[in-house]
């Protein structure tokens, strides 16, 4: 299996909303097979309803220290026109390679519908938590991110397995 199964995620941040084609620079024959899924945080209809918590909805929550939200419907076309509103659009390009004959394209097919999925359910997260985060700076998320890394060794040591679960299509 060590050479037949692989999943790579490639981030590029960008000060837009999403509409550049291949950001990551691939070559034509790539981009040809590459499938652009579009996430829209405030869609209620791309969470799954086992995902969804009201505290984490976009589309309800209003932050107490930027006053950014609700997003409503229209929200991605609203946001150009609000010049003090920092933005950007996470491209995220998904590569899973699993060289199993008979499973592949069901490998592939559910493991491509999972991240999608932990995208969404991240994203909306980091909208609603904005109060949270704001007002960090590097040193408080450099601080944050070693003591997230002790406390998640210690659960590899001693906790049963957390985390989301996979659905079943």
């Amino acid at each position: 299996m060590k050479d037949n199964f692989l999943i790579k995620i490639e981030t590029w941040h960008k000060p837009d909303l999403g509409h550049q084609e291949n950001v990551h620079g691939l070559d034509s024959e790539t981009w040809k097979k590459v499938d652009v899924v579009y996430i829209d945080i405030a869609d209620r209809s791309q969470v799954e309803s086992k995902d969804y918590k009201p505290e984490e909805d976009p589309s309800k929550y209003k932050s107490v220290k930027t006053a950014r939200g609700p997003l409503g419907p229209d929200w991605k076309k609203e946001l150009p026109k609000k010049t003090d509103c920092p933005h950007m659009c996470a491209y995220k390009l998904v590569t899973v390679k699993f060289k199993w004959w008979g499973l592949q394209n069901k490998v592939e097919n559910f493991i491509q519908k999972q991240e999608k999925r932990l995208f969404t359910n991240f994203h909306r997260q980091l909208f609603c938590w904005i109060d949270r985060w704001i007002e960090l700076n590097m040193d408080d998320i450099r601080r944050m991110e070693e003591e997230t890394r002790r406390e998640l060794d210690e659960m590899r040591v001693k906790d049963p397995v957390k985390g989301m679960v996979a659905l079943e299509d």
